[in-house]
């Protein structure tokens, strides 16, 4: 039952891909922000975490090679400071059940040119306390009715326990490697367009956007971001296991 109520939620648009009741990001302020597009069009975020490798959500994997585009706060002009690539492989977590180990790396055909406005982030690997800083960003949906946004938006998210997440959900499975967070108001969250983007806190990324709700920012069924620390051991050994740039796509 669990995973049909996900599944529907899926199938409805609330993904989560957007972010609704945020602000527009300082201009270049989110450096290892990615924006995952096909044929022109923003999909999915990432994060970039080494000059080749960009993390993200593994229900975001399509048969087709993503463009990835780093370095823009923008994502209707062409800015001097962007730079493009293609996603030569993609590499989901192999236990990936379309519920849980939500998570995926994909190797670029080349490397970034780390600059002001393309930086790596770091992960967060120690135990994530709820009361730390955090935000998420992205550039998806910021109305909950397909208002896409002119620049990158954020939003601060409380974190929540997991027995408070699990009581709201009711019924959905919210397991350990997984972490849940709501904004200061209703709605405030993340939307459609969001997946794959990142949870920050105190400037590492702890999570990555997974899934929410059918109504983008709604407390009572809080934002799920797959546990970044929970998958470092993984991450490691995909990263250690290609230092060489692959043309191929999986």
């Amino acid at each position: 039952m669990a995973i049909i109520l996900l599944l529907f939620f899926i199938l409805n648009g609330v993904d989560g891909t957007h972010i609704v009741g945020g602000r527009d990001a300082a201009p270049h302020s989110r450096p290892y922000m990615a924006s995952l597009q096909l044929r022109g069009q923003h999909i999915c975020g990432g994060l970039l975490i080494r000059e080749d490798f960009v993390l993200t959500a593994a229900h975001c994997r399509l048969r087709q090679a993503y463009t990835v585009v780093l370095g823009v706060d923008s994502l209707t002009g062409d800015e001097p400071t962007q730079q493009v690539f293609t996603a030569a492989r993609n590499i989901p977590h192999p236990n990936y059940d379309g519920h849980g180990n939500d998570i995926m790396l994909l190797k670029l055909n080349a490397s970034a040119q780390l600059t002001e406005e393309v930086q790596l982030i770091a992960l967060k690997r120690d135990r994530l306390g709820r009361r730390g800083s955090c935000i998420t960003a992205g550039w998806g949906d910021i109305g909950d009715n397909r208002t896409l946004p002119n620049t990158l938006q954020e939003v601060n998210v409380t974190l929540l326990s997991q027995r408070t997440c699990r009581r709201r959900w009711r019924g959905v499975p919210i397991i350990r490697t997984m972490v849940c967070g709501t904004g200061s108001r209703v709605p405030q969250g993340f939307c459609s367009g969001d997946s794959g983007g990142p949870l920050v806190c105190d400037g590492e990324a702890a999570g990555v956007v997974s899934f929410s709700g059918r109504r983008c920012g709604n407390p009572r069924t809080p934002d799920v971001y797959t546990r970044i620390s929970s998958f470092t051991d993984w991450i490691s050994s995909v990263l250690n296991s290609n230092s060489t740039n692959e043309s191929s796509y999986d």
